[in-house]
């Protein structure tokens, strides 16, 4: 396992935050595109995999399609497409060793600050310990340097999931769990669960826990737009057979970017249309007599939040075999025996599983300061969606709501290297970017969804015009990071002060 030597040997050229699919898709990129540069990857945790290996709730899996959610660089040659979380960790334990990217990554690390000199033009990062070893104990913190930071920390709290205030919740006998907290010994098998949520965890555990409970209950308050899908993709498998793993990938890629953004703009552009098919996709999967307008019929458009996707229809599958069910409805009280709600029907439950959420939190709750002064991240400007304004040398990695996570990381990382090998070429030691104080603001990220909605007002804004907008299109992405202008009005490219005494001797 890799040790702090490789973070306090000297100035790393990079520091990267998380070990998940985007940090690990930056050593990627760090690795082919910059070999010669110093970087290390800090991982708060004792394994790599992010997301993948925190959560380990019955049936976790992606809901998008892994021939785009996967890495342009490596194809997915798994026959699932819509997979579950051991393939795709194998897939990312695949990449860190195809790339020798073990030997950077040190675990049980976590920046939980960084300061910024500008007279050194350097990151100097706060490091805490989250184990122990030979030398040092748990808690010890140590400082180490870095000229950039990129962070790949993803954007929620990994230490604590939301769950709302639940009126008499003490009450309930039984067990309640979040799924970002699930117990490995947790045993369901012939009990009665009632599963709170309606978004993408809700609707992967409710089929996934049918056949072993006695029944499976998904209470929701308002219903969300759900589509069934093939698990397995049989046009991109084809394309591989016939055309070799990277060709048939990078074809079946392109397909299935061009499906998504077809089905989006759709929706957006025709949402009652749209709802009515939808509507139909899901009568047709449902018993004859299922009251759809109730239990599927969300009150907003399709795409203002995610859809939710059913992986060969299960959760369908699970509602016809009468091993699980849907209660739409307001909570008045948890009770001793379940869960009493306001139109007075009473769900008995051995267990709650509160799938209501998660905490938004950017960059792993990190305190970031410019020469010692804390940086108030809800005013400051994202620009091109890698950088903030005013904080120099600082790349983030936030993906698409509206598509793959990973296709606009890949494009993160090509402009981010392009910027590195720029500032090379030309001797720079930093660059921020820089916003007109007039400039009309907007939310960070345009999303009805309650987890993005309840931090707004923390998080950094997005301006109305390019490139201070969070793009959220590939094809507007290829022209913003891969084929954009790295030098331009808004980029304060800046040279280390060169010392009084050698400028008089020069």
């Amino acid at each position: 396992m890799t040790t702090d030597a490789i973070l306090t040997e000297g100035p790393l050229d990079v520091l990267v935050l998380g070990a998940g699919i985007s940090g690990i898709g930056a050593g990627h990129y760090l690795r082919t595109e910059h070999p010669s540069k110093s970087f290390a990857i800090l991982e708060s945790r004792d394994v790599a995999g992010g997301t993948w290996n925190l959560f380990k709730y019955p049936g976790i899996r992606s809901d998008s399609d892994l021939n785009t959610f996967g890495y342009e660089f490596k194809p997915w040659r798994d026959p699932q497409a819509i997979a579950d979380a051991p393939r795709i960790l194998d897939y990312l334990h695949e990449a860190i060793t195809e790339d020798s990217l073990d030997d950077v990554i040190v675990y049980n690390r976590r920046a939980t600050s960084i300061d910024w000199s500008e007279a050194e033009q350097l990151w100097n990062v706060t490091v805490h310990r989250n184990d122990t070893d030979e030398d040092s104990e748990a808690g010890d913190d140590f400082v180490i340097t870095a000229r950039w930071i990129f962070s790949g920390t993803g954007y929620y709290n990994y230490a604590e999931g939301f769950t709302p205030e639940f009126p008499g919740i003490e009450k309930f006998t039984g067990q309640v769990v979040h799924p970002q907290h699930w117990p490995e010994d947790l045993d369901y098998a012939g009990k009665k669960v009632v599963v709170i949520g309606s978004g993408a965890t809700a609707v992967t555990l409710v089929p996934s826990m049918a056949d072993k409970t006695e029944h499976v209950t998904m209470l929701q308050r308002t219903p969300t737009y759900v589509i069934p899908l093939p698990r397995e993709d049989v046009v991109s498998n084809a394309m591989k057979k016939v055309l070799g793993a990277e060709r048939g990938y990078a074809l079946s890629r392109q397909k299935n970017i061009l499906q998504q953004k077809i089905v989006f703009n759709l929706c957006q552009r025709y949402p009652k249309p749209a709802r009515k098919i939808i509507r139909a996709t899901n009568a047709a999967q449902l018993p004859k007599d299922f009251d759809v307008d109730t239990h599927f019929n969300p009150p907003y458009n399709p795409w203002d939040q995610r859809l939710c996707v059913v992986p060969d229809g299960d959760l369908f599958k699970a509602i016809r075999k009468g091993t699980a069910s849907i209660e739409t409805g307001h909570i008045t009280t948890f009770t001793e025996n379940g869960i009493l709600l306001e139109d007075g029907t009473e769900l008995d439950a051995d267990i709650i599983v509160t799938a209501t959420g998660l905490n938004l939190q950017l960059f792993g709750g990190m305190d970031i300061k410019v020469d010692g002064q804390t940086v108030d991240l809800s005013s400051t400007v994202a620009y091109r969606g890698m950088m903030l304004s005013g904080i120099p040398n600082f790349a983030m990695a936030i993906g698409y709501t509206n598509s793959s996570w990973t296709l606009k990381i890949g494009l993160l990382c090509e402009y981010f290297c392009r910027m590195l090998t720029y500032m090379d070429a030309t001797e720079h030691t930093s660059v921020r970017a820089v916003a007109d104080p007039a400039m009309p603001t907007r939310p960070l990220l345009d999303f009805a969804a309650g987890y993005v909605q309840r931090a707004l007002d923390r998080l950094p804004k997005q301006g109305t015009q390019a490139p201070w907008t969070m793009t959220m299109a590939v094809s507007a992405d290829v022209k913003q990071l891969r084929k954009g202008d790295i030098v331009d009005e808004y980029l304060d490219y800046r040279r280390a002060a060169v010392p009084a005494e050698t400028a008089s001797a020069v």
